[in-house]
C-alpha cells in the first residue's frame, strides 16, 4: 500500500503499488508526495516517472476513505496533485491498463502523459453519484475538447486510450511490449522532456467552444430526465461549464464545492453502497480464501426453454461451450432458433460483431442424449418448476455424470435439499437461480445446499463473475432470498386490490417510487400461472398463509398474461402495452363485494409503504434466520434481480434511511387494518429500532 522508488541515470521512477488498482489512499499519497520530493531535492534527477505496478496506473481514490478523517488527511488528492503540477522538473506520467478517477485526475496535472494504446480511460464517479472531486472537471475539458469530456464525464464509461489518440491528453501512444521494452520507451521518453521548459500544464489551456451556451443548454436537456433522482449528471454539466467560464482556480473551487454537496445525498450514498454490496456478496464467512476451485472448462443445460437458451448464452458469452440437453428434437431445435434469434438482435443494435455472433453460436451444440453431456465440468438443470421432474432429471445426472462434476438446479423456489437427496452425491449439488432473462439479468442467486462442498460453492461464485454475474449466496429456504421477499410484496398487492385499489393504481405508486414496473405488470410479463401454482402449493403445505382470491380468478380466466394476450391487463397482437381491463377491474370490484369488504380510497404512500415493508420485515427474518448473510446482499438481491431502484440502495438501505422505528410504527399501523395477521414484526427490526441502529 505504498509506491515505490528507484532512479535509472537521470530519471526519478515512482510506481505506485497498491493493489489491486492502486488506490490513492492515504499511505500510497504520502509515498508518491515523499517520492517527488525527494527527487526534486536530489540534483542528479533531471525528471519524474509515474507509474503504476501490476495490472493499472490508477483505479483512482480509494472511496473506502470517503466520509472518513483519511479522505481530507494530507497529503489529500488534491495536495499531491498540486504538488506535481508545481514541480520545477518535468513529471511524466507512464498510463497502461486502468486509468481512472483520481488517477486520471494525478496524470492530467502531470507535464506530459504517455500511454499504451488499450489503457481504459475513464472519470467513472457518476456511477458513485458524484463527479471528479480533483480537478477532473476543469482540466479534461481542456486536452480533450468540450464533447468529448461532456461525454465522458456524464456516462463516466471507459474510452481506450487509442480512441484519444487525437486529443492533447497523450503525448505518445506506446505499444506494449515486455517490461523491458515498456521500461525503456518511457525512460527514452523522460530523458526527451527532462531539459525542456517551460514546462506545460493542462491549467493554462483554454477551452475553446464556439456558443458554447447552445451547446450547455442541448447538455443539460440530454439528462434532464433522470435528474431528480440521480443529481450527479446535471452537477457535471454545471462544473464542466464553469472550465470555460471561470478562472481555473474559482473553477476549480466551485468543482470541490459541487463534490461535497453530492457526496452528502442519499442518491450517493446509495450508490456507494451498491458499488462496496457488489464486493461483499463475494466473501463468504466461513469459506476459507484458499479453497480450492474445480476447473469449468465446458458446460451442459438440461432444457431448452427460455431460461435454459439464456444460461447456455451466457456460458457461450463466456467463452465456454456449453451443449444444451431436451427430450425430442422440436423443443431442442426451437430453443437454438431463439438463442440464434437474440444473437442477430444483439448484432442489429450494433452490440456485437458478426465474428462474435458466429463465435458464440458455435459454442453451443444440442443434444438429446444424456450420455453426450457425462464429460461436462457443470450441469445445469432448468427445466419446470416441479419436485418430481427436477428429482428425476437429478437422478438420471447422478447417474451419467463424470466424478466431480457439478450439478446445479435452476429452481426458483423448491428445497434444494430434497433435490440433492435425488442424488447419491449431495455434495457435488448446489442452486444457481438465474433471472429471466438470464443471458440479460445480473443477478444469481448461489444457493448452499446442506451438504454442498465448500469446493463447489467457491467454484460456483467465481463462475458468476466468469459469466459477469452478481453472485449472492442464499441458504435453503422456499422461495430463497428474493421470492421469499417478493411473495409478501404480492400478497400486500393482492390485498390492496380487495380493500380499494385497481392494479394501475398499484403498478403507478411503485413506479412512482422508482421500480420500471408494478407488481401487476410484472406478473403479467412473468406469467400469472407461475404464481398460481406457487399458491396451489401452499394451499397444501402452508394453508394458513392467506391470498387475495383475485389472482386465482383471473388465472382460471385463464389470463396468464402477456403470453394468453391478457391478464391484470388487455393486450393487443405485436403490442405490450398495459391496457387497463374493465373485465379485470369489474372481477376485483365484485370479490371485494363478496368477501364483505367496503372498499376505500387508498393513498400512493400506503400503498408504497405496504409494498415495501413486506419486503424490509421478511429481509429481517432473512438474516435473523441465516439464510442471508448480510443486509447488503438483500439489497444487491434487489437491485439487480427485482428493479428495486437504484438510487434508494435497496430495500434494507432504504428502510434504514427512512429510520427503522418509522417503519415500525407503519407496520404496527398496518397490523390493526384488513389482513393485519400478514404483518408480524420480525424481532430483529424490532431490536435494532429499539437500538437506534441499521441494517447496514
Amino acid at each position: 500500500m505504498t509506491a515505490e522508488y528507484q532512479c535509472h541515470g537521470a530519471i526519478a521512477l515512482i510506481t505506485i503499488n497498491n493493489p489491486p488498482v492502486n488506490g490513492l489512499g492515504l499511505v500510497t499519497r504520502t509515498a508518491i508526495a515523499e517520492g517527488i520530493q525527494r527527487a526534486l531535492s536530489d540534483a542528479a534527477v533531471k525528471a519524474i516517472v509515474i507509474t503504476g505496478a501490476g495490472n493499472a496506473f490508477s483505479g483512482g481514490a480509494d472511496i473506502k476513505e470517503f466520509n472518513s478523517p483519511k479522505a481530507l488527511a494530507e497529503p489529500s488528492l488534491h495536495t499531491l496533485i498540486s504538488v506535481v503540477e508545481n514541480a520545477n522538473k518535468p513529471v511524466i506520467a507512464a498510463i497502461h491498463s486502468v486509468c481512472m478517477g483520481g488517477g486520471l485526475e494525478l496524470s492530467l496535472a502531470c507535464h506530459y502523459r504517455i500511454a499504451t494504446p488499450t489503457t481504459k480511460i475513464a472519470l467513472p464517479e457518476v456511477k458513485l453519484g458524484l463527479l471528479p472531486g480533483a480537478g477532473g472537471t476543469q482540466r479534461l475539458p481542456r486536452v480533450v475538447g468540450l464533447k468529448l469530456a461532456v461525454d465522458m464525464i456524464v456516462t463516466g464509461n471507459p474510452v481506450s486510450a487509442e480512441k484519444l489518440s487525437a486529443t492533447a491528453l497523450f503525448n505518445t501512444l506506446i505499444k506494449p511490449g515486455p517490461d523491458g521494452e515498456w521500461l525503456s520507451a518511457i525512460l527514452a521518453f523522460a530523458n526527451k522532456v527532462a531539459a525542456a521548459r517551460p514546462l506545460p500544464k493542462v491549467r493554462d489551456l483554454n477551452v475553446e467552444y464556439p456558443d458554447y451556451e447552445t451547446f450547455f443548454q442541448s447538455a443539460r436537456a440530454a439528462v434532464q430526465g433522470a435528474s431528480a433522482h440521480y443529481p450527479a449528471p446535471l452537477k457535471c454539466i454545471d462544473a464542466i461549464e464553469a472550465a470555460v467560464t471561470r478562472p481555473f482556480d474559482d473553477g476549480l473551487q466551485y468543482e470541490r464545492d459541487l463534490f461535497m454537496a453530492l457526496l452528502q445525498t442519499t442518491t450517493s450514498k446509495a450508490m456507494r453502497h451498491a458499488f462496496f454490496g457488489e464486493r461483499a456478496a463475494g466473501k463468504i464467512a466461513d469459506l476459507p480464501a484458499e479453497t480450492n476451485r474445480r476447473p469449468i472448462t465446458c458446460a451442459a443445460v438440461v432444457g431448452a426453454g427460455t431460461m435454459g437458451g439464456g444460461i447456455a448464452m451466457n456460458f457461450a458469452n463466456a467463452g465456454i461451450p456449453v451443449t444444451i440437453l431436451e427430450t425430442n428434437s422440436e423443443a431442442l431445435n426451437k430453443g437454438l432458433e431463439t438463442i440464434q434469434k437474440n444473437y442477430e438482435n444483439t448484432l442489429k443494435k450494433g452490440k456485437l460483431t458478426q465474428e462474435k455472433v458466429d463465435q458464440r453460436i458455435a459454442l453451443i451444440t444440442g443434444t438429446m442424449d444424456y450420455a453426450a453431456i457425462s464429460q461436462m465440468d457443470i450441469v445445469i438443470e432448468a427445466v419446470f418448476e416441479e419436485m418430481a421432474v427436477k428429482k428425476a432429471v437429478f437422478e438420471k445426472l447422478d447417474a451419467v455424470m463424470k466424478p466431480g462434476a457439478i450439478l446445479a438446479s435452476n429452481t426458483s423456489t423448491l428445497n434444494l435439499n430434497e433435490i440433492a437427496e435425488a442424488t447419491k452425491r449431495p455434495q457435488d449439488v448446489i442452486g444457481m437461480h438465474f433471472f429471466s432473462p438470464a443471458n440479460v439479468m445480473q443477478l444469481l442467486e448461489v444457493v448452499r445446499g446442506a451438504k454442498t462442498a465448500n469446493d463447489v460453492l467457491a467454484t460456483t461464485m467465481a463462475l458468476s463473475k466468469k459469466i459477469n454475474k452478481t453472485g449472492v449466496v442464499s441458504g435453503v429456504c422456499d422461495g430463497f432470498i428474493g421470492n421469499r421477499m417478493i411473495e409478501q410484496t404480492i400478497r400486500q398487492a393482492g390485498f390492496l386490490l380487495d380493500e380499494g385499489c385497481l392494479p394501475e393504481q398499484v403498478d403507478k405508486a411503485i413506479e412512482q417510487f422508482g421500480y420500471a414496473m408494478g407488481p401487476f405488470r410484472m406478473s403479467d410479463l412473468a406469467g400469472n400461472d407461475i404464481g398460481w401454482a406457487i399458491r396451489k402449493r401452499r394451499a397444501v403445505e402452508a394453508p394458513e398463509m392467506t391470498y387475495s382470491k383475485t389472482a386465482d380468478l383471473l388465472c382460471e380466466q385463464g389470463r396468464f398474461g402477456q403470453k394468453s394476450g391478457a391478464g391484470w391487463y388487455d393486450y393487443k397482437t405485436g403490442d405490450r402495452t398495459a391496457y387497463p381491463s374493465e373485465l379485470v377491474d369489474d372481477l376485483i370490484k365484485k370479490n371485494s363485494a363478496d368477501i364483505g369488504v367496503t372498499r376505500r380510497t387508498i393513498s400512493d404512500q400506503e400503498i408504497v409503504e405496504r409494498l415495501v415493508y413486506a419486503l424490509v420485515n421478511e429481509a429481517a427474518y432473512l438474516l435473523e434466520e441465516g439464510i442471508a448473510q448480510r443486509a447488503s446482499d438483500i439489497d444487491m438481491v434487489y437491485l439487480t434481480g427485482y428493479g428495486f431502484p437504484l438510487f434508494r440502495g435497496g430495500p434494507l438501505f432504504y428502510a434504514d434511511t427512512v429510520g427503522l422505528q418509522n417503519v415500525i410504527i407503519a407496520i404496527d399501523k398496518y397490523s390493526q387494518g384488513s389482513h393485519g395477521e400478514a404483518w408480524n414484526t420480525a424481532p430483529l427490526l424490532t431490536r435494532l429500532a429499539a437500538l437506534n441502529k441499521t441494517f447496514n
